[in-house]
């Protein structure tokens, strides 16, 4: 019968492990694409794992090319309960101020004390109304109680109702007693503005501004703040203020110690970048899936190379904390780098993020192509080198890793029709032995008999 195979039944042979071991030979082809596969895709995988280290190297060099990273500043407080804060470009300066008072939210008790009686809570305590009239920032809003439409609201029911209304305002049932219960009103917000009224609730706590008193007297001014915080005092610091205090000081210095640490992590980017090139293209590795990339060796001689060739006007890398090792990677003296900094900040910034301008007969002409500036500076030559080798059409890993995808696509696809391929052999062979066992057993039954018809011809001769 056609697509059935009798096994060797007749003929004695394993024909199923004689066509297995014939289509092993057969998809050794195949093979070899599968192997090409996990390669290119081993390929790809390592591709994009050197993008995302020279990301890092992007977005640590490309901070030392902003304003900001050059205007750190840090702000002490002279006392515990006061905290500041300031963000790069923070002017520097000292501020002396009272805390008069911190800011509040504005809270309200109800009136009405409900008692339990035998195992009641809050969710079974009716309020005694459906509706609560609720005033905020003068505008008088009636809220819906009766939550299930029930014809009555629970302590719960009413709480959850304001909840929902959208009013700034939380409730919540307290048990104030072993069965007594009260419902508080406390605004979302601090300040004066926080306040409101509700029908049925007394205030208990009024909501007020934060109020802070600078300088001495005769001279002083009062700042107040809706929340405990203050932005106004000294340009681009923040200070947050816990409870009331005399004669605190707040002092914003420049901070060379947060510069340095955005050297540092861009030394710490660039290192990794080396050693995940390195790991990636080691010749001796048994591993190592870009072995001899001449792209990945490219790259790696250009980053060594900024520092290498860091020499200008200003002098080398080196006069910054920056050197390059032995074997080849970026190391950091941050004390130098300080020094470098205080003595003067200028030529410091200047050696991390300088550039020349490109000029041209139509200079003036700013559409021009040939407009524009070379990167001089370290942060700013790596950033330039990261962006080409990171954008996401052109740079150059992009590429190489897009190119093993089309790759790793095209030996799918071969694979797949060698699936085919292999599936349609195996049928032939299939057909073929099982042809041939059907003809052995035709003969077979031919020869057996012609041996049964001899054999009764035999013994009749013999009668």
């Amino acid at each position: 019968m056609a697509g059935m195979s009798v096994g060797g039944l007749v003929s004695g042979m394993d024909t199923a492990s004689i066509i297995d071991g014939l289509i092993s030979v057969e998809a050794n082809s195949q093979t070899l694409l599968k192997q090409r596969l996990s390669a290119t895709q081993s390929q790809g995988t390592a591709y994009r794992a050197i993008n995302t280290r020279f990301d890092a190297v992007r977005s640590a060099a490309e901070a030392l090319t902003k304003d900001a990273a050059w205007q750190s500043a840090k702000a002490l407080s002279s006392s515990t309960s006061v905290t500041a804060s300031s963000v790069g470009g923070a002017t520097a300066g000292s501020v002396t101020f009272t805390v008069d008072q911190v800011a509040k939210a504005h809270s309200a008790v109800s009136s009405t004390t409900w008692t339990a009686t035998g195992t009641q809570t809050a969710d079974d305590i009716d309020f005694g109304a459906t509706t609560l009239d609720v005033v905020v920032g003068g505008k008088t809003t009636n809220v819906s109680l009766d939550r299930n439409g029930d014809g009555k609201a629970t302590l719960s029911e009413a709480a959850a109702a304001i909840n929902a209304a959208g009013l700034g305002v939380t409730a919540t049932p307290l048990k104030v007693t072993d069965t007594g219960y009260r419902m508080s009103l406390t605004s979302t917000t601090t300040g004066a503005a926080s306040a409101f009224s509700a029908t049925g609730f007394t205030t208990a706590t009024q909501g007020r501004n934060a109020e802070i008193t600078v300088g001495d007297a005769g001279s002083s001014y009062s700042m107040s703040s809706p929340t405990n915080t203050f932005s106004g005092l000294i340009a681009g610091t923040t200070i947050t203020v816990t409870k009331p205090e005399t004669g605190v000081t707040v002092n914003v210095t420049p901070d060379p110690d947060a510069v340095a640490a955005k050297v540092e992590s861009l030394v710490t980017a660039v290192n990794g970048l080396l050693d995940s090139i390195s790991a990636y293209t080691d010749a001796d590795s048994g591993t190592a899936s870009l072995k001899g990339d001449s792209t990945l060796r490219q790259l790696a001689t250009q980053t060594l190379d900024v520092l290498a060739f860091a020499v200008g006007s200003d002098g080398s890398a080196s006069k910054v904390g920056l050197q390059l090792t032995k074997d080849g990677h970026y190391t950091f003296d941050k004390t130098k780098f300080t020094a470098q900094l205080a003595a003067d900040p200028t030529v410091a910034r200047r050696m991390f993020d300088s550039a020349t301008a490109n000029g041209g007969a139509d200079d003036d002409l700013a559409t021009t192509a040939d407009n524009g500036t070379t990167p001089t500076g370290i942060a700013a030559k790596l950033l330039a080198m990261a962006k080409s080798a990171t954008d996401t059409t052109i740079g150059s890993l992009t590429v190489l890793a897009k190119g093993t995808d089309t790759r790793a696509k095209e030996l799918k696809d071969s694979i797949a029709a060698w699936d085919l391929r292999l599936e349609m052999r195996r049928a032939t062979l299939t057909r073929q032995f099982t042809a041939m066992e059907t003809a052995l057993s035709t003969m077979q039954n031919q020869s057996n008999w012609l041996a049964s018809a001899m054999s009764s011809m035999s013994g009749t001769k013999k009668q």
